[in-house]
């Protein structure tokens, strides 16, 4: 059995598509997912399963709706992949210093996406980077950093341009989701 993470997009961001966290665990133990945790508001579920990433999304997306009443996409990801994703930062740590000395917050995410982006996508995104908004991609992921602020950020307001379901998560959280997903390795 594979250790997933699940990271639902755009819930619980300004009161709306509100999900309690117990709730949506409930409704992940309920599908038959193992081991089912949660970390944070913002829906990310770790979970234990013999199923494949593309049957589980679309299980998930659609036991969402049925129960909550809403759609939201979910990205999910293996321990394995995540440990990848923080282990291949393309940014220098000198680049992520000097970031962090002039940022307002966090100043490094990465928009994790259900599918590599076209070319097309990439050059769309482009013309919204800057010497303070920048971004790398790797595969399936979008390694942003800021200079100043992740809010107004005209880059981050336009990932969508790439035209594939995503959803960001700072650079702490997906170091906490790794943390937890290698305890849950550990204690099998």
């Amino acid at each position: 059995m594979a250790i997933y993470i699940a990271l639902l997009r755009g819930i619980n961001v300004g009161g709306k598509n509100m999900i309690k966290m117990a709730e949506l665990k409930k409704m992940c133990e309920a599908l038959g997912l193992n081991r089912v945790q949660t970390y944070i508001q913002s829906g990310n579920v770790l979970f234990e399963s013999k199923e494949e990433e593309s049957t589980l999304r679309k299980i998930m997306e659609n036991e969402i709706e049925a129960v909550f009443g809403f759609s939201v996409n979910v990205i999910i990801r293996t321990s394995e992949e995540l440990k990848k994703i923080a282990a291949n930062n393309p940014f220098s740590e000198e680049e992520v210093t000097a970031a962090e000395a002039s940022s307002v917050g966090e100043c490094l995410y990465v928009s994790l996406l259900q599918e590599e982006p076209s070319s097309e996508g990439i050059e769309r995104l482009r013309v919204y980077q800057s010497d303070n908004e920048q971004f790398r991609i790797n595969g399936r992921e979008v390694f942003l950093l800021f200079g100043h602020s992740v809010r107004n950020s005209k880059l981050a307001n336009n990932l969508h341009k790439l035209n594939v379901p995503a959803t960001v998560r700072n650079w702490k959280t997906i170091n906490k989701l790794i943390t937890l997903a290698s305890a849950m390795e550990e204690s099998r």
